[in-house]
């Protein structure tokens, strides 16, 4: 598999199941993909997100029906109980050519890695489906070790954008750019205060 971000905005996610396993895998897509949660029942997590609900249950929808849920999204995700009918919904999926993310049975075409996420920062973890709980804990890991990691995103770009207008070589630039991130006194500052950070990039690496 190659590791890809997707543009998610107005296009159909289809979610079978109403636990909650539904209720995660729905709640990542519904900050941006139109999100339709299709299950016999729902938790209360699963009816508290910005979601559509259809009420179905698909041991009893013959494959002409469950086709229409199908046919007309971008992505399909089985969170059943039942791999048996995770497994079914996945091959509807390869017939009608659509994405297919199975949370309990034959892998699909798509893996829903562990995000972390900041304002200007979107960090995916896989394990390949292998191991849920080592995605997890890279991503707490990487969380934890880099709470300011959006405040050194912002120096590193308030940065470049004055190497660039000091006409620094590309050579130059990348080497002072490392050695901020390296800088371990900038990542302290930058938890404590994103100016007093920025004084000491100036002071030490750009002289001034």
């Amino acid at each position: 598999m190659i590791p890809l971000f997707v543009e998610c905005a107005g296009k159909r996610v289809v979610v079978f199941g109403g636990g909650e396993v539904a209720a995660r895998k729905a709640g990542h897509f519904s900050r941006e993909a139109d999100v339709l949660v299709v299950s016999r029942t729902f938790t209360p997590s699963v009816k508290a997100l910005p979601v559509q609900l259809q009420v179905l249950n698909t041991r009893e929808a013959n494959d002409a029906d469950l086709g229409l849920l199908i046919a007309p999204a971008f992505l399909v995700i089985g969170a059943l109980s039942d791999k048996a009918e995770n497994d079914r919904i996945g091959a509807l999926c390869k017939e009608h050519g659509v994405l297919f993310n199975n949370a309990d049975g034959t892998p699909g075409d798509v893996v829903i890695p562990a995000i972390s996420t900041g304002e200007f920062y979107t960090i995916a973890v896989s394990t390949g489906s292998q191991s849920p709980a080592v995605s997890r804990f890279i991503r707490q890991e990487i969380e934890k070790s880099y709470p300011a990691l959006d405040a050194m995103v912002l120096l590193q770009h308030r940065l470049r954008e004055m190497l660039k207008e000091g006409n620094t070589t590309p050579e130059t630039r990348r080497r002072i750019l490392w050695e901020v991130l390296r800088d371990k006194t900038v990542w302290t500052l930058l938890s404590e205060s994103p100016e007093r950070a920025w004084e000491r990039v100036k002071e030490r690496y750009l002289h001034e």
